[in-house]
């Protein structure tokens, strides 16, 4: 008896193995991405300032280097515009491999740059040239990684899996802080003169197995459906500000929670270590690493809790809670204590926060169609990140001249949670919408019907 050829997946379902496989690849490629990302952040708040800057006004040094992490975030809506634009064309695995490329690239050109002593003003000049190319690449390295891993899972479990690329940011973030420990443990003299270039270039192999991974990932179903039916954009900007204004709005307004890392990542470290504080270099690296840790095990399980309630209530969880627990952990570093800094630390980076950033992905993805997902996601989120890569520099002056004023700091990045807040209780529900009905008129009537039932 002949046996009958297995049956087709249905139209538009990912192949077996094809969700975990898009996971996977999101996370080395996030992981991989914000590694050379975030040793930026580190170098900016504990090596730049020495190295770029003027040596004879400390203050005005920190404060210079922390504007230089800013300025790529000031890239990324740019960045976004036509990375969105291609991806919704072109298709969201052209521009993971683009991203990834490209951050490799200028992440391994900041450790070969010249120093002030050397050139003197052109040195901060190519660095910023250099970070601008890093945040363009960042633009567009979540979005398409989150319209992959969205539109590849199981429609009932779309939370967990979209919550891999965030998961893969939390562990470059702490690959990035465990190369720097050795670093920063080298004699000062040392540390300045080559051994802060070292991560950077090792950007090289980021890039070369980065590229390989994401070579062999297949383009999502939905994707391909769109455009064998003549359905992709051809001007997805002009549909987005169409049909999807407001939801971009929402993005935007939840994208500033992402200023509790950034202060986290940057200002409170470059705070602890003043001389009026005292805490060590390494003492801080290793506040980050337990942390990220501990947030690589705290992503997946709220957003899996996401799938089972709603994206609404967890996201609201984390945005509310990290303006409480950032005065908390604000205040733990002036008082000079590792006990209660580490625990706080990783309470509100590792736990509080973790429920928003894990849960983001498919929050902000389930809001658009197939058609818009990677420019809605990239332009909304890259605008909200603009600004929270500035928090650092606007905590710098709020900290005042000595930068003690933690406080008005704490007061500060809790003022940028209350948008977030705000967009997750305007936003509907869809965490069991359909996903081939996401972002259009069905959405919606599910997302109401999904809110009577419950």
């Amino acid at each position: 008896m002949s046996v009958p050829p297995p049956s087709p997946a249905p139209r538009g379902a990912a192949p077996p193995g094809q969700p975990r496989k898009a996971a996977t690849a999101a996370w080395i490629g996030s992981a991989l991405e914000y590694y050379d990302f975030f040793i930026y952040g580190s170098a900016a708040a504990l090596i730049f300032p020495d190295v770029f800057f003027d040596e004879s006004d400390p203050a005005t040094a920190t404060l210079l280097s922390l504007a230089t992490f800013g300025v790529a975030y000031a890239a990324r809506p740019v960045g976004a515009f036509f990375l969105g634009h291609v991806g919704d064309r072109a298709g969201r695995k052209k521009i993971m491999v683009f991203t990834l490329v490209l951050m490799g690239v200028s992440t391994f050109l900041i450790g070969c740059l010249p120093t002030r002593d050397q050139v003197g003003t052109l040195a901060p000049v190519l660095l910023v040239l250099c970070r601008i190319l890093q945040g363009i690449s960042a633009a567009g390295e979540q979005a398409s990684a989150n319209s992959m891993t969205l539109e590849h899972a199981p429609p009932h479990k779309r939370g967990f899996f979209t919550s891999f690329t965030l998961s893969g940011t939390q562990g470059g973030q702490l690959i990035a802080t465990l190369v720097f420990l050795p670093v920063a443990a080298l004699p000062e003299d040392q540390l300045l003169a080559w051994g802060w270039r070292l991560p950077f270039w090792l950007s090289v192999v980021v890039a070369v197995v980065g590229y390989v991974i994401r070579r062999k990932l297949d383009e999502t179903p939905a994707f391909e459906q769109q455009a064998a039916t003549g359905g992709v954009a051809k001007m997805p900007l002009a549909v987005l500000a169409r049909d999807h204004w407001a939801d971009v709005l929402r993005v935007v307004a939840g994208a500033l929670v992402a200023s509790v890392s950034t202060i986290f990542t940057v200002w409170a470290r470059a705070s602890a270590t003043r001389d009026s504080v005292g805490m060590s270099r390494t003492a801080m690296l290793w506040v980050g690493a337990l942390a990220n840790v501990v947030a690589l095990g705290a992503i997946p399980l709220w957003a899996m809790l996401s799938d089972r309630i709603g994206r609404r209530p967890v996201y609201l969880v984390g945005a509310a809670g990290s303006a409480v627990t950032m005065f908390l952990y604000l205040w733990a570093i002036s008082t000079g204590s590792y006990a209660l800094t580490f625990l706080l630390g990783i309470v509100a980076f590792g736990v509080v926060y973790s429920a928003a950033n894990g849960v983001w992905p498919a929050f902000y993805g389930e809001m658009f169609s197939t058609r818009v997902r990677l420019s809605g996601v990239a332009i909304g989120t890259q605008i909200g990140f603009a600004v929270a890569g500035f928090a650092v520099t606007f905590a710098a002056q709020i900290a005042g001249p000595d930068g003690d004023d933690w406080f008005a700091v704490a007061l500060f990045t809790a003022a940028l949670c209350v948008p977030p807040v705000v967009a997750a209780l305007s936003a509907r529900e869809t965490h069991r919408v359909p996903t081939e009905q996401l972002g259009g008129p069905d959405d919606r009537e599910a997302a109401r019907a999904e809110t009577v039932t419950a």
